[in-house]
């Protein structure tokens, strides 16, 4: 199962940094709502190219700091994102942000109540919530054009399905290395699709 893990990985990093260089060629032609999906793309690419290189070249055992980052970077660029396409007053931003550097600094605060896993699937259900709402006012509002609904779809399943993976992860008191490794392939293909629907969606857009 770890040649699974690795493989599964490779592509998911390949596919994340094909993504990004469309992502950067098409940023002339998205609307203004529509170029946060690079930054968010970019900003995963950062974190994946920073945690590569922290245990690959210097050799770091322990990472975990980069966690809280990357939770609080991701739910701030979604649900930032999510507020411009909805409508939503800029006055929801105030709470989006309270809770972006909630979750970056919740860990260290009130370790005893919340660690970094509490503070990711409670991130990951409120982006549900709101990729939900996106899709939602696109099945109510047909004729109104969303150039990424699939992205917005896929976004909705990725983050659904890794709020189940975590559930059963910590229903199962021991986990073996090939359960570990599954887990974690399974996690990586998900992002792929994600990815995946990136590249497309780039491909296919038009000035």
């Amino acid at each position: 199962m770890h040649g699974y893990f690795i493989t599964t990985w490779g592509i998911t990093n390949f596919l994340l940094l094909v993504s990004l260089i469309f992502g950067i060629a098409k940023y002339s032609v998205l609307k203004k709502e529509e170029k946060q999906y690079v930054f968010y793309i970019g900003f995963l690419f950062f974190i994946e190219a920073a945690t590569n290189f922290l245990t690959v070249i210097l050799h770091y055992k322990d990472t975990s700091f980069l966690y809280p980052i990357y939770i609080a970077g991701e739910f701030f660029l979604l649900t930032s994102l999510f507020i411009r396409k909805l409508g939503i007053s800029k006055y929801g931003w105030i709470p989006v942000a309270v809770l972006s550097l909630g979750f970056l600094l919740m860990n260290k605060t009130f370790k005893v109540c919340f660690n970094d896993d509490v503070v990711k699937v409670t991130s990951n259900i409120i982006i549900i919530c709101f990729a939900g709402s996106i899709l939602l006012q696109q099945i109510k509002n047909n004729k109104a054009i969303n150039r990424f609904i699939l992205v917005d779809a896929c976004i909705f399943f990725y983050y659904s399905v890794s709020v189940f993976i975590f559930i059963i992860q910590h229903q199962i008191a021991t986990l073996s290395e090939d359960d570990y490794y599954t887990i974690l392939g399974t996690n990586n293909i998900l992002s792929s699709i994600l990815y995946g629907s990136f590249i497309y969606t780039f491909i296919k857009l038009k000035k």
